[in-house]
């Protein structure tokens, strides 16, 4: 069974294993932890058979305005069973409020993240990958 929780300090670096799947240089373990513990918000999908975060989301905002959600991933073998869906919902609810809801994502995924009212815009981006030391 899938548990849903926002509890980021509850999480511990050995469940973070297997993300940031092609990525030229992945976040360690440890990166990911404090990612999602410094995070203004965010939200893990949790196998309770095998203890392990199988999707997470997180976003870092003002909470006055603004949001940003720069993470959403999910394992590959648990994929194509809603989890990414839920985890949008749980991270977007109670943000109704804000001005900006903002996000970046290859073309390929903008009609994914239509369905939760998100439409493309411009946008611009620095990435810097020798800052990830996984």
């Amino acid at each position: 069974m899938i548990r849903y929780t926002d509890a980021a300090g509850t999480i511990r670096a050995e469940q973070l294993q297997g993300f940031f799947v092609g990525w030229p240089k992945a976040a360690s373990p440890e990166q990911h932890l404090a990612v999602l513990r410094g995070s203004h918000r965010a939200v893990m999908a949790v196998d309770d058979e095998t203890d392990r975060v199988v999707g997470f989301v997180n976003m870092i905002s003002d909470g006055v305005l603004t949001a940003y959600i720069p993470w959403l991933e999910v394992l590959p073998a648990y994929q194509d069973r809603g989890i990414g869906s839920e985890l949008m919902r749980r991270i977007l609810d109670g943000t109704g409020h804000l001005y900006s809801v903002d996000l970046l994502c290859e073309p390929s995924l903008q009609h994914y993240y239509e369905r939760f009212g998100m439409r493309p815009v411009p946008g611009m981006s620095r990435l810097d990958r020798s800052a990830l030391h996984g």
